[in-house]
């Protein structure tokens, strides 16, 4: 799994999954996910707010990602406009088996053209961003994150977290996303998740 990053990307949109998808354990007790980190380019990233971050490694030393996470922030205006990014997060998401988007980062998969008939949702304040990319995507303001099979995408900053742990759920069963709520001492399914949620399983 990796988790993609770029400058003023959102802390939480990327922290929070990470926290879920590092915590999370199969039935045997053994961790359920290998988390990495990427970034298009070697060295820092300066985060929203200045939080600097290393990530692990560059697009050349990935070797079979399963699955994607594209966060959100305000470095997605920028690059959506950035051919390498969209690229990218086309070509990755072409080869993995699933892709979560956080808060704006439906924005990059709008642009990188995964969007199109399929249903998504982003973070309210961004909602006209993500019609006026007129990407065909079917958009849902009130839902907290919805699943299109192999591409889920999640509303704002906190939604991440509950998009991770249906992701978890998904993949190793509801125990071992109550377990992961559990260790991290979050509520999960709370009641905003409970009636935000559009399941849509379509390839």
């Amino acid at each position: 799994m990796a988790i993609l990053l770029f400058d003023d990307v959102e802390v939480l949109d990327f922290a929070g999954p990470f926290e879920v998808f590092a915590v999370a354990r199969s039935d045997h007790g053994d961790p359920a996910f290998e988390v990495i980190t990427v970034a298009l380019r070697s060295g820092p990233i300066i985060a929203r707010h200045g939080l600097t971050i290393l990530p692990a490694c560059t697009p050349d030393m990935l070797h079979g990602i399963d699955i994607l996470v594209v966060p959100g922030g305000l470095g997605t205006r920028r690059e959506l406009h950035n051919p390498a990014m969209v690229e990218f997060i086309r070509a990755t998401s072409g080869s993995a088996v699933l892709t979560l988007s956080v808060c704006t980062g439906a924005l990059l998969l709008g642009a990188a053209g995964l969007l199109e008939d399929r249903s998504a949702t982003t973070h309210w304040a961004a909602m006209n961003d993500l019609r006026a990319l007129d990407c065909g995507a079917e958009i849902h303001p009130d839902a907290r994150l919805i699943d299109n099979g192999a591409l889920i995408t999640a509303a704002g900053v906190s939604a991440g977290i509950d998009a991770a742990l249906h992701v978890v759920s998904r993949l190793h069963g509801g125990d071992a996303a109550h377990e992961a709520a559990r260790y991290m001492q979050y509520q999960w399914p709370n009641a905003e998740t409970a009636r935000g949620t559009l399941v849509r399983q379509e390839s």
